[in-house]
């Protein structure tokens, strides 16, 4: 049950604790809260003191009651002080052995704050007073909000001012109660989510394969094609800038090579990018030619249909300059491109070059994919067999060339 006391000089500590805790302990706890020696505490309950041998339940508080407590100041001398003005122990080694002697109170602390515990029950003592003094400055930060919270109270209704603080403190307490909403009933939103990889054969080399259907094309980098033996292959003609989130250059294109997922082999081409971030991305248009499901319920790429299902790799299998985020950051701001930048620059087929080896703008872009001609090219497709929203991505996909784009269309 939680608890509310307050001292004399109007601190205010809510504690959660056991109904049968005793006083005593009680008493222990509000020493670590309030910096106030256990000997100098005196704790009332309706007006009545509440004794050390004593429980609660058996003095009757409940869930939500105030208790008061009165420091008794004049037995107080600088020998007895235990923590210093920022929170710290006075002497941190007989602090430590004062709790952990105190088996009821280490319980609380293991419930209440694991990580004090922790310290208790440790050997680092320069941390742990580094934590209590954490602890004190989070104190003094909530004591000082309620005190502004208790003065707005009081403040003018026509105080413009006052009233825009009124505001901004409803709005902050809003999103603390869904913050801590989220942490008890969607704690895995604040963990980092780590990306779907699969393990893959590549021209018969294994390879880390990173799944990515918001990517339209299979990327792979200039380095990885030419460890796998795949440079040879590389057409040229298709050069070009792929923009995101900075740019990277377009090498070309690999127009088939074999790979392997689980034991089957299917044909994929690649586009070739200058990108040191991001090895093998298996883009949409290969697992849409191969029939892939993402099953995150199972954990498993299912491909061709579902004749083939890999898993996804755990975290500790992925090679570690994947996972390391703040180096492809760094990686990103030198070289004008980041791993997701690289995926969703093929994404952006706005940028995409034409087969001539000529690189496309945005500006010579919309001539291609806008207006009557382009309209035009759609329905002519569109009578071969195929949807419009196929058609217009694919005329897309090679600049509004149309005869590039009904070769794709029949090919896929």
């Amino acid at each position: 049950m939680k608890i509310t006391v307050m001292t004399t000089d109007e601190q205010i500590i809510t504690l959660e604790v056991d109904r049968n805790e005793s006083v005593e302990n009680l008493k222990a706890l509000l020493e670590i809260e309030s910096r106030v020696p256990f000997q100098q505490q005196q704790l009332l309950h309706n007006g009545k003191e509440m004794k050390n041998f004593e429980t609660l339940s058996g003095l009757g508080v409940a869930d939500g009651d105030l208790v008061m407590m009165v420091s008794n100041t004049s037995s107080m001398s600088s020998s007895n002080e235990v923590l210093n003005p920022d929170g710290s122990a006075v002497n941190p080694a007989a602090f430590q052995q004062q709790i952990r002697n105190n088996s009821d109170l280490m319980a609380q602390l293991f419930q209440n704050d694991p990580e004090l515990a922790q310290l208790i029950i440790g050997n680092d003592l320069n941390k742990l007073q580094d934590v209590l003094r954490k602890r004190y400055s989070q104190r003094s930060e909530l004591r000082w909000q309620q005190e502004e919270e208790m003065a707005l109270l009081d403040a003018d209704p026509f105080d413009v001012e006052a009233q825009k603080k009124i505001e901004a403190a409803i709005r902050q307490k809003g999103i603390d109660e869904n913050w801590a909403a989220a942490l008890e009933h969607n704690p895995e939103a604040f963990a980092r989510v780590v990306m779907l990889y699969v393990d893959m054969e590549v021209n018969g080399v294994p390879i880390k394969a990173f799944v990515d259907s918001g990517a339209q094309s299979t990327i792979i980098s200039k380095s990885c094609a030419e460890r796998l033996g795949l440079l040879r292959l590389l057409d040229q003609r298709y050069k070009g800038i792929a923009h995101g989130v900075g740019q990277s250059e377009i090498l070309g294109r690999i127009h088939v090579a074999p790979i392997k997922i689980g034991n089957n082999f299917y044909p994929c081409s690649f586009v070739v990018l200058d990108s040191p971030n991001m090895e093998f991305l298996f883009g949409l248009d290969m697992l849409r030619k191969h029939q892939c499901t993402i099953d995150l319920k199972d954990n498993v790429l299912r491909v061709g249909g579902g004749e083939v299902a890999v898993p996804f790799l755990p975290e500790k299998d992925i090679p570690r300059h994947f996972l390391d985020e703040e180096k492809q950051l760094q990686e990103a701001s030198s070289s004008g491109t980041g791993s997701r930048g690289s995926s969703r620059a093929a994404a952006d087929r706005s940028n995409m070059p034409t087969p001539s080896g000529g690189q496309s703008s945005g500006s010579a872009h919309a001539g291609l994919t806008h207006g009557p001609e382009f309209e035009a090219k759609i329905v002519k497709l569109v009578e071969l067999g195929f949807s419009r929203e196929a058609v217009i991505q694919a005329l897309k996909f090679f600049d509004g060339n149309e005869e590039q784009a009904a070769a794709y269309l029949f090919g896929g």
